[in-house]
């Protein structure tokens, strides 16, 4: 037999109603009382907002034909570029065109030579630690790395070691072999990291050349640095002067030589097509302009992509658009205060670094370790960290990769300066901002209002020296 208990029964209350008197209560509730109130709000808020602090502080040039020609002296390029590599699994080969940008083979034209030359280097592993090449020893191979870092370092003055370079992907080394003595290596190359190198052999590379007579030709005329024109060291065409001469000697001619064909940076464009039902924007724009608050957000969402694209885009993209001479790498890693010093030290006037907020962190938890305190300034009301008097910025639009790596730029802005400068065009028909138009086209058969939303800009950099970039630096060391 089962016993089954019962509790006594009480009286249940009715439950409340909202907005009604509840038993007990001797005022007026709250819920009742909103109905004969105004409500305050604030206006939508959008959490994608960051302080897009490149575009307040890009100089802005007015571009009225829609394109902007930089007119530079005339270089010559002296082939000390990057060399690219393909993958198929583990195997890694140098692509043949890119062996142009060994200097022994700048403008060298024979891509069967080519071929040859890149199916005959070797890949070889490191691990960190160990010796790629070895001061004192003999030279007798050529050095591609295709993934890695390598610390290039030398012998001071008094004996020390001291730090040379940090070589990465796509740096070379021993390229003086492609001249004729092997030498030997003047400097020690450890390996940082695991990294992938090629290797040509000093025998196989003599094989080439002796059956090769245009690759035989090439290396009698130029040696191992290319075609040799007149240059300064930034690579210019030479200026010819005479200085410290008494008496009547002829004095030089010359003229200053531009490049003929100059790069034209077209502006870019974002656009986006914003709908408003006529009902919304009709009935429901009290005390809050519908309309008004919908077109504030769009027009942030596309300042957010500027801001994007001028950090990231292939074409004028300040992270693309940097000189290879103006990449360094990291020495250890993480950023630390000699990074900065070697990324300022390149340049004159640097006027603002720019870096990822995890970036900016690490740089941070390195002075802290060291004991550096790095000052800081106001800037627009905010605190902005300052390094050797420059000040560092956030910008989450430079990319963190999946192997917790990013990049710190630095730049020197404005004409005046041949810096770094943003191009836009104001004046535009129905403009909104500066660049920024906002275009109406109709309401259609539903009832939609469509505004055409665009955003007209783009990025230059004058001279070479105006930006740099430190590269793989690890943000999670």
């Amino acid at each position: 037999m089962v016993a089954i208990v019962t509790e006594p029964q009480t009286a249940k209350r009715p439950p409340s109603t909202p907005g009604m008197p509840s038993p007990g209560m001797s005022s007026l509730g709250t819920a009742a009382a909103r109905n004969l109130a105004t409500t305050t709000k604030s206006v939508p808020q959008m959490q994608a907002v960051s302080p897009r602090w490149l575009l307040k502080l890009l100089p802005w040039v007015q571009v009225s034909g829609g394109a902007y020609r930089v007119n530079r002296r005339l270089t010559y390029t002296i082939g000390d570029g990057r060399v690219e590599f393909t993958t198929t699994g583990s195997e890694v080969r140098v692509i043949p065109q890119e062996l142009r940008e060994l200097p022994a083979l700048r403008e060298f034209e024979d891509d069967a030579v080519l071929e040859a030359l890149a199916g005959a280097f070797v890949q070889r592993q490191y691990e960190p630690g160990d010796l790629i090449a070895v001061s004192g020893q003999q030279a007798d191979q050529v050095l591609l790395i295709a993934h890695g870092r390598v610390a290039k370092t030398g012998s001071g003055r008094y004996g020390d070691q001291t730090m040379l370079d940090v070589l990465a992907d796509g740096d070379h080394l021993g390229g003086h072999l492609f001249a004729g003595p092997r030498g030997y290596w003047e400097f020690t190359a450890t390996a940082r990291t695991r990294c992938t190198v090629l290797a040509l052999p000093v025998r196989s590379l003599k094989r080439l050349i002796a059956r090769s007579p245009s690759l035989q030709a090439h290396i009698e005329r130029y040696g191992s640095g290319g075609p040799h024109k007149p240059h300064n060291k930034q690579g210019e065409a030479a200026i010819e002067l005479s200085a410290g001469h008494v008496g009547e000697p002829a004095l030089p001619g010359t003229f200053v030589d531009y490049e003929v064909s100059p790069r034209e940076y077209e502006l870019s464009v974002a656009q986006t097509v914003l709908q408003v039902h006529t009902r919304v924007a009709d009935l429901y724009s009290e005390p809050m302009d519908q309309t008004e608050q919908q077109l504030r957000l769009t027009i942030e969402a596309l300042r957010e992509r500027q801001e994007h694209e001028l950090v990231n885009n292939p074409d004028f993209g300040l992270l693309h658009n940097a000189d290879l001479k103006q990449r360094i790498h990291a020495r250890t890693g993480p950023p630390t205060p000699d990074d900065l010093d070697e990324l300022l030290c390149r340049r004159r006037g640097s006027k603002l670094l720019l870096a990822h907020p995890r970036t900016i962190a690490a740089f941070g938890r390195e002075c802290n370790r060291r004991g550096v305190h790095p000052q800081s300034m106001d800037v627009d009301g905010s605190a902005v960290t300052t390094w050797r008097g420059v000040p560092l910025f956030p910008c989450d639009k430079i990319p963190v990769t999946r192997t917790q790596t990013s990049s710190v730029l630095v730049m020197r802005t404005g004409e005046e300066e041949e810096g770094v400068v943003g191009l836009h065009q104001t004046g535009i028909p129905d403009e909104y901002e500066p660049s920024l138009s906002v275009r109406f086209m109709g309401i259609n058969e539903k009832a939609v209002i469509n505004y055409l939303v665009s955003v007209y800009y783009s990025a230059a950099v004058l001279v070479p020296d105006a930006l740099g970039v430190l590269e793989n630096v690890e943000v999670s060391h």
